[in-house]
């Protein structure tokens, strides 16, 4: 740096001073020499070399002094560059912790799906909210044409799209757990079904019976998870299988649910919305406040349960059922962010829980690879991102982001 230099300079300025007088003495010498008719020429040399000599030593000496300097000034500098970058670590540490710790709120984001999008659903959904103590920072409307032409529900259910039109069952990830559940429910094992070819995409499985999508769906909608005669289960997040007709079939609801979204006039009433996570935890909100998927076993008083229980007063046309259950809100708090990027164009870094995620060292480039629900490593196996953070608070949200990454 410029104070090291300054100080190597200073450090020279004894050589130079010698190599100007070492050069005036020997200038003198050769004058003198040269003007008497050559006498004493022969020593010109030997005072040329006892100058060179002289002046040779002094250098040496100089530069083994400068050398020393110059040696220990590094050495000082890079002491204090290992300070400095000891002192950089541990407020980097400090700024992860304190970001953790700031993570306080909880932020998701809700909307009324377009078959319960009337004036009286909405106002229920709105009175949950107030009654858990769960703030609307803001809420809007959506169209079917906005829908349709930024691909915003393709985006939304990305993984479940692709699970239900793109990825062969082969091709599926399904986990041990998910395995037993398929075996406990239909008496075989998964990779035997997928093997004789009774695994079918949700696409593919309209194909193979000869129907639609709002025929899948009407299939779909009476399957059942629970009791005697459970012929639909869950692998995971937005990942579900259900036996129709003798076969298997994966996300069959995705079909039909698009065109739900984009066929005018629906739309989407949607809200942001913040509560303190002392005083809800993620899981209840999801659970409690607005209810499980199928809304005929949601908790009494949730927001689809009350929507299942009064759908006609409402004002909607039909009663609702696992796929149309009324309110969609996000899973945790890092697919809330996602949600908002997709719906809303929300910056990752102007969001709430986009800045906590950026603070805690997470990059922009990590997010946004997450948004799309990748396979992760954890525990020594590859896992859905979104199943590993499910109902999860944000302040373990992103202790858990940080294990994942390996920090």
């Amino acid at each position: 740096d410029r104070c090291t230099m300054a100080h190597l300079l200073r450090s020279l300025r004894p050589l130079r001073q010698s190599a100007r007088a070492l050069s005036t003495v020997h200038a003198g010498v050769a004058t003198r020499a040269g003007t008497s008719n050559n006498q004493g020429s022969a020593n010109a040399p030997l005072f040329g070399a006892l100058a060179a000599a002289s002046a040779a030593a002094v250098l040496t000496a100089s530069t083994v002094d400068v050398e020393s300097q110059r040696s220990h000034a590094f050495v000082a500098f890079d002491s204090d560059l290992k300070a400095l970058e000891a002192r950089v670590s541990a407020v980097e540490k400090q700024t992860v912790k304190n970001t953790i710790n700031a993570a306080t709120t909880n932020a998701a984001f809700v909307f009324v799906k377009p078959h319960a999008v009337t004036p009286a659903a909405i106002a229920l959904v709105k009175a949950k909210f107030a009654a858990a103590g769960i703030n609307v920072i803001s809420e809007g409307d959506l169209s079917a044409e906005t829908i349709d032409k930024d691909m915003l529900i393709d985006t939304h259910y990305g993984a479940i799209a692709s699970k239900a039109v793109k990825l062969n069952p082969s091709q599926l990830n399904v986990q041990p757990k998910a395995k037993a559940a398929f075996k406990d429910a239909f008496g075989m094992e998964w990779d035997d079904a997928v093997a004789k070819g009774m695994v079918y995409n949700a696409m593919q499985g309209c194909e193979k019976l000869g129907i639609d999508g709002a025929a899948m769906d009407a299939k779909w909608g009476t399957l059942k998870k629970k009791g005697p005669g459970t012929n639909l289960i869950k692998f995971g997040g937005g990942f579900y299988c259900g036996q129709v007709d003798g076969i298997f079939v994966i996300n069959g609801f995705y079909m039909q649910m698009r065109s739900a979204y984009t066929t005018p006039p629906a739309a989407i009433h949607w809200f942001t919305v913040e509560w303190p996570a002392a005083e809800l935890s993620w899981e209840d909100f999801r659970g409690k406040v607005l209810g499980a998927t199928d809304p005929t076993t949601a908790e009494q008083g949730s927001a689809r349960r009350e929507i299942f229980n009064h759908w006609k007063k409402l004002g909607l046309k039909s009663v609702p059922n696992t796929g149309d259950n009324g309110v969609h809100a996000s899973a945790s708090p890092a697919e809330a962010l996602f949600e908002r990027m997709n719906w809303l164009g929300a910056s990752c870094d102007d969001d709430i829980f986009g800045a906590s995620m950026l603070g805690a060292g997470i990059s922009k480039a990590t997010v946004e690879e997450w948004s799309q629900d990748p396979q992760v490593p954890f525990d020594g196996r590859n896992q859905s991102l979104f199943d590993l953070l499910e109902d999860m608070d944000a302040k373990d949200v992103l202790k858990k982001s940080l294990k994942i990454i390996g920090k």
